[in-house]
């Protein structure tokens, strides 16, 4: 999962300042690397490096990236290493010149990496997927022999990368000269959203994929992108659009929901808060019905992503609602971490526990979901150390038993602590008194109130449905061997190297 952004600005020259706030707001969808690219009278101006944002760039890197239009994005690292070489956006020089950046994962990586080898005769320079993406729009647009490309050209390009590539793919785009573009794939699996803002005497447009990056920087949301579409926005502001794909099936990933997105973004004309107060009532509606002869005196989130759900959640079962942990915030969201070693470590860095809130109190801990155990087994230790005479858990989301190919870091079902393990089994490997998961059902209402145009999201970690279509036993074991937590120790991947081509120093 990670965040992107693009904006054009037909006025101002100083577009790198706002790529840099909205990939700030946009931090939690990815902490490994961050990089800019801005376009300037025709050349491109990058810089890109590994952690944070505030940390990739200095004022002395701001001052280099000139341009009145340009892409941003926050990495978090799925198909290939967390090494500064996979930090985007990626560029090629043919042709016209091309920057692009990309959210999702693609699921027929190995077949197209061959084909733009056989057949485009393209060089693929890391083991990204996004890189792959790119050449595959590149050499659709090369094909067709064109010294001035219009947005036709561009719409054209896109429908053959819908027929070419498979999975999930959201995108941003920049062509020195012309302007900046977008898609997103025919499932709608990774959001893109545009947006407007008129200053004086002109007009700015963003692409991000979260509404708060638009909103926090005064833009008015315009709309999602839909399924399968692209856009395009040339130099002067002018914005076409068009349906690039005959199979569109709309299926957004439910775990945005649930996890990555932010509680103030708004995905597909459906509040992301809203959907977790309404995760809060029904597992508080579960709570009732099975768990009618336990006593809880206190309800306590792990912060972040579960505050929403747990409020309500007390708050329909008329129980005392506590912060009873508190975050270090200067520490990496645990679930993105590139290995299992380091999710351990940050556990312990990241949270303690008020010990008046546990002290001789029936505790029930509420988190968005549980997929390694980790952090789970961690917190609910935290809990009985201080003081907790019970500790009972709830997840918001169910069981996740299935690896995610989509973009999200889930790659080997053997690592999740719901692998072939009851409920019972579950609670006894993280050591509470009990334990409830939402069903999917009512998580899958919880969201598709917001937008009942909606009928179908993926929940392929949930259920093992995979809407792709082309995701089976053989493939789910090719990205265990390439992404589980013990592939990367193997492989020894270097979280240090150097970029190679950084053109803003």
């Amino acid at each position: 999962m990670c965040g992107i952004v693009g904006i054009l600005s037909t006025t101002e020259k100083d577009t790198a300042i706002y790529i840099y706030d909205a990939l700030t707001i946009l931090q939690h969808r990815g902490q490994d690397a961050a990089g800019i690219v801005t376009s300037h009278k025709g050349r491109f101006y990058m810089r890109k490096s590994n952690g944070l944002v505030r940390n990739a760039f200095k004022t002395k890197h701001m001052e280099g990236l000139l341009g009145d239009m340009g892409i941003g994005h926050v990495r978090y690292p799925t198909a290939g290493s967390s090494s500064g070489a996979e930090a985007q956006p990626f560029y090629v020089n043919s042709p016209y010149g091309i920057a692009f950046a990309h959210n999702g994962n693609l699921t027929n990586t190995e077949a197209l990496a061959k084909e733009l080898f056989e057949q485009d005769l393209r060089h693929i320079n890391t083991n990204s997927d996004s890189e792959i993406l790119l050449n595959v729009f590149a050499g659709e647009l090369a094909k067709l022999e064109k010294q001035r490309i219009n947005e036709k050209d561009i719409f054209t390009s896109i429908t053959q990368v819908h027929k070419r590539v498979q999975g999930a793919y959201a995108v941003v785009g920049m062509i020195p000269g012309y302007g900046i573009f977008g898609f997103r794939d025919p499932n709608g699996i990774r959001p893109l959203i545009l947006g407007k803002r008129t200053t004086y005497g002109g007009t700015k447009y963003m692409l991000a994929s979260e509404s708060v990056a638009l909103t926090a920087l005064g833009y008015k949301v315009t709309r999602d992108i839909a399924p399968g579409e692209g856009i395009v926005i040339d130099r002067k502001g002018n914005v076409f659009t068009q349906q690039c794909s005959n199979s569109v099936k709309h299926s957004p990933c439910i775990f945005e929901f649930v996890y990555f997105a932010r509680p103030d973004s708004v995905i597909d004309n459906i509040s992301v808060y809203k959907s977790r107060l309404r995760m809060g009532e029904k597992l508080a509606n579960k709570i009732q019905e099975e768990w009618n002869d336990e006593q809880i005196d206190v309800v306590i989130p792990i912060p972040d992503t579960s505050r929403v759900a747990a409020l309500q959640l007390a708050q329909k079962l008329g129980v005392k609602y506590s912060e009873g942990l508190i975050k270090n915030r200067y520490i990496a969201r645990t679930f993105i971490m590139p290995g299992q070693k380091q999710r351990k470590k940050s556990v312990k860095q990241k949270l303690s526990a008020i010990g008046l809130e546990f002290k001789n109190k029936n505790v029930l801990l509420v988190d968005d979901s549980i997929v390694r155990g980790t952090t789970s087994q961690q917190i609910v230790q935290m809990a009985r150390n201080a003081g907790a005479k019970k500790v009972f858990f709830a997840s918001a989301a169910p069981a996740v038993r299935y690896p995610n190919v989509y973009g999200i870091d889930m790659a080997s079902s053997k690592e999740f602590i719901a692998h072939n393990k009851t409920t019972s089994e579950i609670c006894h490997a993280i050591g509470a008194d009990k334990l409830i998961y939402q069903d999917l059902q009512d998580l899958i209402w919880c969201v598709q109130q917001g937008n009942s145009d909606i009928s179908v999201f993926d929940c392929s970690c949930f259920n093992g449905k995979y809407i792709t279509g082309d995701v089976d036993k053989n493939y789910l074991q090719d990205i265990e061997n390439l992404r589980s937590d013990t592939a990367k120790q193997k492989h020894g991947t270097n979280e240090n190297s150097e970029l190679i081509c950084n053109d803003v120093e």
